[in-house]
């Protein structure tokens, strides 16, 4: 797991444009799982655009503190030239 939130940061800036797993924590036990496409980075959150199929909202954003937290995990799918990436 990155340790910074600078390293979290270029691990996403790498990987934007791939689809993703995330997984949330949703307050009361809840955990949201959402699928969509890790679409921009900013200095201080991310932008991740949902499957409208299976979501309400088109997109959502998280902050880099919550990744070095774990509040937030990110799995992105697998490529198949170079295997899985997970970030969490």
């Amino acid at each position: 797991m990155p340790k910074t939130l600078a390293d979290i940061k270029k691990a996403l800036d790498s990987n934007l444009g791939k689809r993703l797993m995330l997984k949330a924590n949703g307050g009361r036990r809840k955990t949201i799982e959402r699928s969509g496409v890790l679409a921009e980075t900013y200095p201080s959150v991310f932008v991740i655009e949902l499957d409208q199929e299976e979501n309400a909202f088109e997109r959502v954003s998280y902050s880099y503190a919550d990744i070095l937290t774990e509040t937030v995990q990110i799995t992105f799918y697998e490529d198949p030239t170079t295997g899985t990436v997970a970030l969490s």
